[in-house]
């Protein structure tokens, strides 16, 4: 499919609406009720909790954003939901929880976090969730199989990529060269058929994502759009912002 008009019609507040000053905190219900509050759509994070639902949280380990500590793969959904946050009397919520909050009203892009092991389970809880929702949604990772995955399960759901062009950060360094290489220039395209891209801002433009811009028709949401400088590139290059610390 191609990916729809609600898409890139407004900008796309990273992890919600956060502000970390005002005990506003990414990912959280009082994030999400700021962005709605200005109208922006809304990217969040998902992954599943060690019994298999998909809950809105960005790290692998809960030490950043919580008092808890440890993986957060290991805990079960009843256990991740009672853990305090930092900063904010917030507590995660589900998937199901976050669509029921914002019932439609602006567009959601829903990132899907992977281990890169090869399992696909998070697409699937997301494309479950989603399929009693009516409201405007769009799927996306980094990791190509969950892209192809959504795919394959709901084809009608609108499907993106998230990547860089180098992977350079040390966070991909256990991906091989040839790995990144083929992530970089898109060369899983005719099994992920993605909808729409979302890069890395400080890469852009890049020859990949600009000639499916410009052959396929796919939007570019440029991330994460953090100054003035930040937007002008976005601007140039691509055809919407995610963004936080400032208000487009």
């Amino acid at each position: 499919m191609n990916a729809p008009g609600w898409l890139t019609a407004r900008p796309v507040a990273h992890r919600a609406l956060h502000d970390a000053a005002r005990g506003i905190i990414e990912n959280t219900p009082s994030a999400v009720a700021a962005a709605l509050a200005r109208n922006y759509a809304i990217e969040v994070d998902i992954q599943l909790s060690a019994d298999g639902e998909a809950l809105v949280f960005h790290d692998d380990d809960l030490d950043r954003l919580t008092h808890a500590t440890g993986p957060f793969h290991a805990r079960t959904t009843a256990a991740l939901k009672a853990v305090e946050m930092r900063g904010t009397a917030d507590r995660m919520m589900t998937l199901r929880e976050l669509l029921d909050q914002v019932a439609g009203r602006v567009a959601l892009v829903i990132e899907l976090k992977s281990r890169f092991d090869g399992d696909t389970a998070v697409a699937a809880r997301a494309v479950e969730v989603l399929a009693g929702y009516d409201g405007p949604a769009a799927l996306m990772s980094f990791d190509p199989d969950l892209v192809a995955a959504v795919r394959r399960l709901a084809p009608h759901i609108p499907r993106g990529i998230t990547m860089e062009h180098r992977y350079d950060d040390p966070e991909w360094a256990p991906l091989p060269p040839a790995t990144k290489f083929a992530w970089g220039n898109l060369l899983h395209f005719p099994r992920t058929r993605p909808d729409f891209i979302a890069h890395y801002v400080k890469e852009l433009p890049a020859a990949a994502p600009s000639m499916a811009r410009r052959l396929a028709g796919l939007p570019i949401l440029a991330w994460t759009v953090r100054s003035e400088e930040d937007r002008r590139v976005a601007a140039r290059h691509a055809d919407q912002v995610i963004f936080e610390g400032f208000t487009p």
